[in-house]
C-alpha cells in the first residue's frame, strides 16, 4: 500500500535526464538507483541510452554530469601535455585546480587500442581528494602508466589567465612538456 512504484523505461530516463540537468554536482549511479527503485546496472544502461541519444552525459569518479556550456559562462579550454611519476598525480591535480582551471579528462597514446580518453572532471581540492581516494580504494592503475608517464589534460577555465597560471605552475614543478 505504501510502496513506492518503480519507475519504468522511458518514464525513468526523462526523470534521469532532469535530475542530471538540474544538478550543480555529479550524481552517483547508486542515488539514481535508488531514486528510480532499479538496480544500478539499470542505471547504467540507462544512461548508455541516453548518451546514444546524443544526451552530453559524462561519468566522472564522482558519478553522471550533464556536460552542458551556459553562454554566460565562456569557456576556455586548452590540451596540454604532461609527464610525471604516478604518486605526483594528486601534486598535479591540485596544482591545476588551485589556479581556478578544471581538468576535464586525461588522454594517452595506447600501441594497440590508439588514443585513450578518461573523464576525470575534477575542479578543486575536495574533489581532487575523492579522485585520488577512488583510485587508492579500487587499486585502480592511472592511464599515465601504460605510457611511462606521458599524457595529456583538457583544462578548462573561466579565463585564459588562470590556465595560463595553471600551465606556469605545471612547467615550474617540472610536470608540463614544453611542445615545439
Amino acid at each position: 500500500m505504501g510502496e513506492e512504484k518503480k519507475l519504468l523505461g522511458e518514464e525513468r530516463r526523462l526523470q534521469i535526464l532532469s535530475l542530471l540537468k538540474n544538478s550543480e554536482s555529479p550524481i552517483t549511479g547508486s542515488e539514481l538507483a535508488a531514486f528510480a527503485k532499479v538496480s544500478r546496472q539499470i542505471i547504467v544502461g540507462d544512461i548508455t541510452l541516453l548518451k546514444a541519444k546524443g544526451e552530453p552525459i559524462i561519468a566522472t569518479s564522482q558519478g553522471y554530469l550533464y556536460f552542458s556550456h551556459s553562454p554566460l559562462s565562456p569557456v576556455f579550454e586548452k590540451i596540454i601535455a604532461c609527464c610525471h611519476a604516478p604518486d605526483q598525480t594528486e601534486d598535479e591535480l591540485l596544482l591545476i585546480v588551485n589556479e581556478g582551471v578544471t581538468v576535464r579528462d586525461v588522454k594517452i597514446e595506447h600501441p594497440v587500442y590508439g588514443d585513450l580518453t578518461a573523464s576525470i572532471m575534477v575542479s578543486n581540492t575536495a574533489e581532487v581528494s575523492q579522485f585520488m581516494q577512488k583510485i587508492k580504494t579500487t587499486k585502480a592503475a592511472f592511464l599515465s602508466e601504460l605510457t611511462g608517464g606521458y599524457h595529456l589534460h583538457t583544462l578548462a577555465a573561466a579565463s585564459e589567465q588562470a590556465l595560463t597560471k595553471a600551465e606556469k605552475a605545471l612547467h615550474e614543478a617540472g610536470f608540463l612538456i614544453e611542445i615545439g
